[in-house]
């Protein structure tokens, strides 16, 4: 599919990849509908950052995606949807999890049902490497047996399942879109990468964590955005689950020790009980397969871990960017 002067609507365009994938559409000339999330402030998340000329060129919908009445308002005139709209925070997820149902379950039915409805041409809805849990083998292809190791992981592969569910139903030309460990600016405080470095930032010699021992696969942020552009171009993974990953790991010790050996050398790590998730919740080791992506695509990572972290340092080390964090709270 050729991505030029379509309609785009993108679902949680106001978060962390979202905004990324936002400015990337822009500029391979789609006529972008960004979906917020409605508040009294009028904030439109981390768009309100771009540059006016940027903004200028991006039509905002503020509204709820658990509303079925706003979503079908704004899938109007759309030809294609990336749903990435979500509730995210494991922790968060313990404690209030009817909200990661309504938001993220109901929300995906409402925005796949006013898809079908609208006869979009291609539709992308957002899955997590975590509904993975620990790998009982890697590396993880789509294959992998699905664990729900928390309520957001259960949320999202409900999600997933009313996805599949309409592709198979009614055909409904869909794409299950995987990444695996995405960082880099704009990220929340809830991540481990952000949670690191603002520490060491704003002084702090005794960086709080939880379990060091587990293994992320890292994606830098525009290497994850051009996963999607890929996916939405490739009209043969219509139907598929796709992960989006780099096939390498790395533990949260040694993440943690090489950003501190770049910040601050002297800080050290110790541990915060309630930064650790319950022993048989936690995902112990995530090592995607990129291999049906590759070949079905020409896309592959672009950036190295060296070089997506010192962007995400020298983002962070802003002052304007820093000052939006609160490292010395523990943000579930």
């Amino acid at each position: 599919m050729e991505l030029r002067n379509k309609r785009v609507l993108i679902t949680g365009a106001d978060g962390f990849i979202g905004s990324h994938l936002t400015e990337r559409l822009l500029k391979e000339q789609c006529h972008v509908r960004a979906f917020v999330y409605y508040n009294s402030f009028n904030s439109w998340g981390w768009l309100d950052t771009l540059p006016k000329e940027i903004k200028d060129q991006i039509e905002i919908f503020t509204g709820d995606i658990r509303d079925p009445n706003g979503v079908r308002t704004a899938m109007n005139g759309i030809d294609i949807v990336f749903h990435l709209a979500s509730l995210i925070a494991i922790p968060f997820s313990y404690h209030s999890p009817d909200s990661y149902i309504d938001t993220n379950v109901k929300g995906t039915l409402n925005i796949i049902q006013a898809a079908r409805d609208s006869a979009v041409e291609r539709i992308l809805v957002t899955s997590t490497s975590e509904v993975y849990g620990t790998a009982q083998f890697v590396p993880i292809t789509e294959q992998h047996p699905k664990q729900p190791q928390s309520p957001y992981a259960a949320s999202k592969i409900g999600a997933d399942c009313i996805a599949d569910s309409f592709y198979r139903s009614f055909n409904l030309p869909l794409t299950i879109v995987r990444p695996f460990n995405t960082y880099g600016p704009r990220q929340s405080a809830r991540a481990v990468i952000p949670t690191i470095i603002t520490q060491l930032l704003m002084g702090l010699v005794e960086i709080k964590l939880g379990d060091i021992t587990p293994t992320r696969d890292l994606l830098y942020v525009n290497d994850t955005v051009s996963g999607f552009i890929a996916i939405a171009k490739c009209d043969e993974l219509i139907g598929h689950e796709v992960n989006i990953a780099t096939q390498s790991e790395i533990t949260i010790g040694n993440l943690a020790r090489e950003i501190i050996a770049q910040i601050n050398p002297a800080a050290r790590i110790v541990t915060d009980d309630q930064r650790m998730r319950p022993s048989k919740s936690e995902v112990f080791r995530l090592f995607g397969s990129k291999e049906k992506l590759t070949s079905h695509t020409s896309w592959k990572p672009a950036y190295s871990f060296n070089q997506g972290m010192a962007e995400t340092i020298d983002w962070f080390r802003k002052e304007e960017n820093l000052g939006k964090y609160k490292a010395d709270i523990y943000n579930i």
